[in-house]
């Protein structure tokens, strides 16, 4: 069941019946692609179409954002817990792991991937990781041909967004992979390049507040979230 946010999907799933339904997917050789939904994503998709046409192609959007969850309780739904990608990204690894299903790493800067892909292996002892590529590679019948050689059944993206949904879209039905996440920084996070807020945080939903405290410039991004919630709670006022 999915709810709605100012034109935006997004899916009420917890982690565990995402994985369920993800696993059906790579089952039954049925495509499905997941992207990440927070208040800065919903309120950009209000002045580009294109964009809230985008998010709203995936198969599972997911609620990253502590912003999606007050809003689903302003609106009187279900969602009360956040879905974060980075975390999805590390359920589907367990997912793989438990299930022999394959991996491969796509994205970031050159030898960000292999990081994470040698931390990944260090988290989930047997994981089994087709390959890794980084973003810089134009050639796209290189990295079609690259990814198909490896047969994963879960690719994870990592061109930023919109440019990895994007990417997603374009090129999924040519591809091995069932299942598909563009999963912005994590590489990043995952290989130790850049610290991740302390649990503390993540659990109280307060992952933005880490990093306005660590990189107070993004204050103007932040400025975002209580107009995202005016916005859905004025747009509830009309309906």
């Amino acid at each position: 069941m999915k709810e709605h946010f100012l034109g935006v999907d997004v899916c009420g799933d917890s982690y565990e019946q995402l994985s369920a339904k993800l696993l059906e997917d790579i089952n039954e050789d049925r495509k499905s692609f997941i992207v990440a939904i927070n208040p800065e994503k919903v309120i950009k998709a209000q002045e580009e179409p294109s964009l809230k046409e985008l998010l709203n192609k995936a198969t599972y959007q997911i609620p990253d954002g502590i912003g999606i969850v007050i809003a689903s309780k302003i609106k009187g739904g279900k969602i009360r817990e956040r879905v974060t990608g980075i975390d999805m990204m590390l359920k589907l690894c367990q997912l793989a792991k438990e299930n022999d299903k394959r991996i491969f790493l796509y994205g970031a800067k050159p030898g960000i991937a292999e990081e994470a892909k040698n931390k990944l292996m260090e988290m989930f002892p047997g994981i089994q990781i087709a390959g890794v590529m980084d973003g810089y590679e134009k050639d796209q019948t290189k990295i079609a041909e690259r990814i198909n050689q490896a047969n994963p059944d879960i690719l994870f993206v990592a061109l930023g967004s919109p440019r990895q949904e994007n990417w997603i879209i374009e090129h999924m039905n040519e591809l091995a992979p069932s299942v598909y996440q563009g999963v912005g920084g994590s590489f990043d996070v995952i290989s130790g390049r850049i610290k991740r807020a302390p649990e503390m945080f993540q659990k109280m939903g307060l992952e933005w507040f880490y990093r306005l405290v660590k990189e107070p410039w993004r204050w103007k991004r932040q400025l975002l979230l209580p107009k995202f919630l005016f916005s859905v709670l004025t747009s509830k006022s009309r309906e």
